[in-house]
């Protein structure tokens, strides 16, 4: 799996002029499926973004959690997170997971991160046209693989 988490001030997605999810501040999360990914994956990333110090502190140093802030989230699905653009110039996304795989990964990450975090998460809709609206803070973007754990 792959995630670029981007903290904000506020952030909403909208399908076919409706918007669906909208938050203020926390976590902008977008995330790639590829064949490979399991339950461990999902377990270590969501932990790992719901630990992430990326929040300021009193002191302007960033020492908070989205926990510690109890700040909001919201997942959009990302298949273009695998692109690879080794060979020529049109990015190949075969490393992206197909439906049938991704839509129930995707599932599975965002209930593991609701019970991680205590509370609902916003999403959107899988395979559809999202406008995704973001004022990112900082800016802040974290950029996560769970093959590499870096």
């Amino acid at each position: 799996m792959r995630a670029v988490i981007q903290r904000v001030s506020s952030a909403s997605v909208t399908v076919e002029g409706e918007v669906i999810s909208k938050i203020d501040k926390g976590l902008l999360i977008l995330l790639g499926v590829e064949n490979e990914d399991n339950l461990e994956d999902i377990d270590w990333l969501s932990g790992k973004i719901t630990r992430l110090r990326i929040f300021n502190d009193e002191k302007g140093v960033m020492n908070r959690s989205i926990l510690d802030e109890a700040g909001d989230a919201i997942v959009v699905s990302q298949f273009t997170l695998h692109a690879s653009t080794k060979k020529g110039n049109r990015p190949s996304y075969i490393k992206a997971a197909k439906p049938d795989i991704a839509v129930p990964m995707y599932e599975q990450f965002v209930k593991k991160l609701e019970a991680d975090l205590g509370k609902k998460v916003g999403t959107g809709v899988f395979g559809a046209d999202m406008k995704v609206q973001l004022l990112n803070d900082g800016p802040v973007t974290i950029s996560i693989d769970t093959k590499r754990k870096e």
